[in-house]
């Protein structure tokens, strides 16, 4: 355990791992009564944890995804040898449909597809480097992007987030964790609040356990509780992160970030979202364009395996929603900040080197 939040900025969970030739994920879903974790060898399997949400968060599925081409790659080589690229086809596919909104997921997979297409031989050594430099520069700009955050945060701040947009969503340290993180370290922090984030409380099970895992207190409330506790003027700043960014601004995050905008702006609130570049789609031009993945009916009828909805009931379950760019007053990036982001800081962002 981190002894204070003085000596470093606590960073010791990690959602998944590369060892001994195999995947390692973090399953998610039974946290926080049981850390387990589901080590695989199949791209299949890992296209199957990413739709089950054994591994979620934006960056870290296109991390677990470019793992899972080393594995489909291993596979066809093993099967028919120099032949193996015309074997990859499906097993890219089905990582590529595995979750539709992440857009770090078609990320990860052209980048790998394109050291695919200059690989001779065994294309294991390869594909696992790049994988790996994909993990690597993912924890980098997330330290990155926790200093720029915590800059803006003075002294004495309240920050509230949703969702977990921390290590658990990331190759590690976190985007609006990762933020949260830095500014904890550095004193600026002095309340930290998470909100539950129905109906797979995402909030209660995944943010406030990682978080008292590193040493950063935190406290939790009901969704519908975040408003008045900004009409209370205890909260400073809303920090979130994100699964996609359209080319204007407008992010696509966990369902209710819309709501808590909303309610920033209203009671004079700042609003960040912290996510790398690769999160930013420039071929989707707003939010309305953004595809949004709708779940199982039985994620909203039942709660521990205890229906709480009568029958017949009709449910609407989208994962996400879109919080259009008006309301964000910070969008952070390992390549820089954008205060009241825009279509031309945004392409400005994508170009920068």
């Amino acid at each position: 355990m981190i002894a204070n939040r003085h000596e470093t900025v606590p960073d010791r969970v990690r959602a998944l791992l590369w060892r001994d030739g195999g995947l390692g994920l973090l399953d998610q879903r039974l946290l926080p009564q049981r850390l387990e974790y589901l080590w695989l060898s199949h791209p299949a399997e890992v296209a199957d944890a990413i739709r089950r949400m054994v591994v979620r968060g934006a960056p870290a599925i296109g991390i677990t995804a470019a793992y899972g081409v080393v594995l489909a790659a291993r596979a066809a080589y093993a099967r028919s040898g120099e032949r193996w690229r015309e074997e990859l086809g499906t097993d890219l596919d089905a990582l590529r449909a595995a979750r539709p909104t992440a857009v770090n997921l078609a990320w990860a997979l052209r980048r790998m597809e394109a050291r695919c297409g200059r690989q001779s031989g065994d294309p294991e050594p390869v594909l696992l480097a790049e994988a790996q430099a994909i993990h690597a520069e993912d924890i980098a700009a997330n330290r990155r992007m926790g200093e720029l955050g915590a800059a803006f945060l003075g002294a004495g701040s309240r920050a509230m987030t949703h969702c977990n947009a921390g290590s658990l969503a990331t190759g590690g340290f976190g985007t609006a964790l990762g933020v949260i993180r830095s500014a904890w370290a550095g004193r600026a922090l002095t309340k930290v609040y998470a909100a539950e984030t129905r109906p797979w409380l995402q909030g209660a099970r995944l943010t406030a356990w990682e978080l008292r895992e590193d040493g950063v207190p935190a406290t939790l409330l009901a969704d519908g509780a975040a408003a008045d506790l900004m009409r209370r003027g205890l909260i400073d700043w809303v920090i979130v992160g994100a699964d996609r960014i359209a080319a204007n601004g407008d992010v696509a995050n966990k369902i209710g970030t819309y709501g808590l905008a909303l309610a920033a702006r209203a009671h004079g609130v700042r609003f960040m979202v912290a996510a790398p570049v690769s999160t930013i789609d420039l071929e989707t031009p707003d939010g309305g364009a953004i595809p949004i993945e709708e779940r199982p009916a039985e994620e909203l009828l039942a709660l521990g395996g205890q229906r709480v909805a009568p029958e017949g009931i009709d449910v609407w379950n989208p994962v996400f929603d879109i919080t259009p760019a008006a309301l964000i007053d910070v969008l952070v990036t390992e390549r820089g900040v954008l205060e009241a982001p825009g279509r031309l800081g945004i392409a400005a962002l994508c170009q920068a080197a």
